[in-house]
This record gives C-alpha cells, structure tokens and sequence, in this order.
C-alpha cells in the first residue's frame, strides 16, 4: 500500500495536483459546458460521484483482479457508474440533463477517473481511496464552477442563472444580476472563451503557487542557523 498521508491526498487532490489546473484532464466536458454556474456544479458532481463509487469499488477489488485485465475491468466500473447517474439525473433533473446533454455519458472517457483507478485507488486502502476520489472530484467541481462564474458573469452580467433546474421551483430567487441592462459579451460563453477563462484561472493558480513558494524560501532563509555540536 502506497504510503500517503490524509493531509497530501486532500491537498493534492483540491490544489497541487487539480485534475483541471494541474492533469489538465477532463477539458472536453469543463470547456463544453460551463456556461453557468449551475451547468459546472451538476457536471462537477456527476464527475464526483462517478470518482468515488469507482475509487471505492476498485479499492475494493484490487486485490481480485489480475493486471492483464485491469484496465477493461475499471473501465467497465467506471461506466456503470456513469449510467446509473446518467439514469438518475434523467429521471429526476431532465431539464437540466437535456442541457448537458453527451457530456454525462462521456464522464466515462475522463482520463482522470481511469488514471486515479489505475494509478491510486487499485493500490491503496478504502479510506485513502475515498478521500482521493472525495478531494480530486471537489477540486474538480471547484473549477469547473468557478470557470462557469467568470464566463457567465462576462457573458451575461449574472451568476446561478436556472438554478431552478437542480434545486426546485424554490431556488428561482437564486439568480443574481450583476450588472443591470448588460448587453452580454458573446465570446465568453462560446468555446473559445471557456479556453480564456481557464487560462486565466491556470494563471491564477501559478501566481499563488509561486508566491507561497517564495514566502516559504523567505521564512527557510529568516531561520537561524544551527550551532554546532
């Protein structure tokens, strides 16, 4: 069993190994459907949870299966997953699984899910494996939410527009309009801004990664030098 400490998994996992800032993995649902914030945070849970059934059930098994068949086996736990929430959503959010439309069933084809089966969940315990699929799942909701925020707020001067269409009738009043009498800026919620918006977002990410980085020499270098024995 690999050993990690409970604090890495969860760092790794929500900042220094993000599967979006960092694997750059799972671009093709995170650049296609983050309109919204709404949009972002029913994919970002979808990922989740298809994360932590499959972590756990290979966890589970990783001692059964033999390595010639791993990969087809995982993928194919990784699949049931997906529909089983596909179906669910189906039946209980249709409107918004309309909206998402072929990127529920292509959670299937995220490298991130198969590469944390393969790559941690196969070698390590269930408690490890749950916080892995757990951290790298809410670090991949995190962007995939705020990446919806920025274009949304650009496109359209609103944020958690239909939240309606994953809370109910009730959550109606959750829109908030920004900016008032906002024309829209069109290049934010097409393609090409959702590849903006997660650069900026990478760039973010960089800049506070090489500040800490700095913070920390500085603190290292302030320490007094040992005395000699």
């Amino acid at each position: 069993m690999a050993d990690s400490g409970y604090g890495k998994i969860a760092l790794d996992g929500l900042w220094y190994n993000n599967p979006a800032l960092v694997q750059i993995l799972g671009l093709c649902p995170l650049l296609a459907v983050t309109a919204t914030v709404v949009n972002g945070l029913a994919l970002g849970l979808a990922t989740t949870l298809t994360l932590l059934g499959s972590n756990l059930t290979v966890s589970l098994i990783r001692h059964l299966v033999r390595p010639e068949i791993r990969i087809p086996v995982f993928v194919l736990i990784i699949a049931s997953f997906v529909t089983a929430i596909e179906l669910a959503m189906n039946a209980y959010f249709y409107d918004l699984y309309k909206i998402l439309g072929i990127f529920i069933p292509l959670i299937v084809t995220n490298c991130s899910i198969l590469g944390r089966a393969e790559a941690f969940a196969s070698k390590n315990d269930l408690p490890r494996s749950f916080l892995d699929g757990l951290t790298m799942g809410l670090g991949f909701t995190a962007v995939l939410v705020a990446l919806g925020g920025l274009r949304e707020l650009t496109g359209s001067g609103t944020l958690f527009a239909q939240a309606d269409l994953m809370f109910g009738e009730a959550a109606r009043g959750l829109t908030v309009t920004v900016i008032e009498d906002y024309r829209g800026f069109l290049l934010a919620i097409l393609p090409p801004g959702a590849f903006i918006g997660l650069g900026l977002l990478i760039a973010l990410k960089n800049v506070i990664d090489d500040r800490l980085e700095k913070r920390a020499a500085k603190a290292e270098a302030a320490k007094p030098a040992a005395e000699p024995a």
